[in-house]
């Protein structure tokens, strides 16, 4: 084929790709059919541009006209697509996650006393009973975690590798919390309080020993994040659980497809907990800084977390959206 014949083939579709680009330059976005037809055109111009770069060499024409319209339909092209990902981004940290959380309340509520209760039952128990104690912790045992086990825990490993350790493994808990909920809530509700007692009982010990400030310093600068966003994500099981229990008028199949769509958007947002409260956990919790310091950083992360959704779920509900849903229009 001569060069006027491919020029005549293609330039069509090279018109079309210029006017699109020069389209998505001036409107900051084109539709989604226009998008699609431009990844079209881009590629295929792509293609013309390799061939002409080949047969057509001698005439630069033709060349460097195809390198610019590639080139600026690289450049818009690839904007659009940054662009929508931010605003998918933005949309989901004001609106989705919030929204989800919101409709969580009252499961995160339960959530909350199914770890707090037990938490605070083996807190108390094991800090004024030395029977308790002693079957907690018999033949010395207690010292031994109280003096050092406990502490050496958060420092005996490179920061880096403890945080992805603990990032993983809270992961897992998180995902567990929430799959059990299908099990008629029965295992979620029993993990909670199982890592409510837990927590509890390592309170307990160190607040008979006297050593009470010890515990809290080491426990508040992640575990503030990190234990709500593990009632949370029970929270969400919660929901699932109760939709198979109670699917109200829906059919019990749409009801927990509808609670697990909604419930994936909490542990999408989650993640981002779990891995704050890992950076934490590996970077602060076992410093050598002062107490206050630690727990203040502690804070400030489980503040700015909560703070932004809990901000964001108050405008909602205050804009009659606090039933969004991401298939909604905004």
């Amino acid at each position: 084929m001569d060069i006027d014949a491919f020029v005549a083939a293609n330039q069509g579709g090279w018109w079309r790709l210029q006017q699109l680009t020069e389209r998505a330059r001036k409107v900051t976005q084109v539709t989604p059919d226009e998008l699609d037809e431009m990844v079209h055109l881009y590629q295929s111009t792509g293609a013309n541009l390799a061939n002409a770069r080949v047969e057509y060499a001698a005439d630069s024409a033709v060349v460097n006209r195809l390198t610019l319209l590639v080139s600026d339909a690289h450049g818009v092209l690839y904007g659009q697509r940054d662009t929508e990902v931010r605003r998918g981004v933005v949309q989901f940290a004001t609106l989705t996650f919030p929204a989800a959380i919101y409709s969580l309340r009252r499961y995160i509520l339960v959530a909350a006393l199914l770890t707090l209760v037990p938490w605070a039952a083996f807190q108390i128990w094991l800090s004024v009973s030395p029977t308790a104690f002693d079957v907690a912790a018999p033949d010395g045992a207690g010292q031994q975690y109280i003096e050092q086990d406990f502490e050496e825990y958060y420092s005996n490993q490179p920061s880096q590798n403890f945080a992805t350790q603990v990032f993983f493994n809270n992961i897992r808990v998180g995902f567990l919390a929430f799959a059990s909920g299908a099990l008629l809530c029965v295992v979620t509700a029993a993990l909670l309080a199982w890592n409510g007692a837990n927590v509890g009982m390592a309170g307990g010990l160190f607040t008979h020993a006297g050593q009470a400030d010890k515990f809290w310093g080491l426990i508040l600068p992640h575990g503030l994040l990190e234990l709500s966003a593990v009632i949370v994500a029970g929270a969400a099981g919660l929901r699932i659980g109760w939709a198979i229990i109670d699917p109200g008028d829906r059919p019990r199949f749409n009801a927990i497809t509808d609670e697990a769509r909604r419930a994936g958007s909490v542990l999408v947002g989650l993640v981002v907990a779990f891995l704050m409260a890992a950076v934490v956990e590996g970077f602060v919790t076992g410093r050598p800084w002062p107490t206050s310091l630690r727990i203040g950083i502690g804070v400030v992360v489980f503040a700015a977390f909560w703070g932004w959704t809990i901000v964001y779920a108050v405008r909602l509900r205050r804009e009659g959206r606090e039933q969004y849903s991401p298939d909604a229009p905004t």
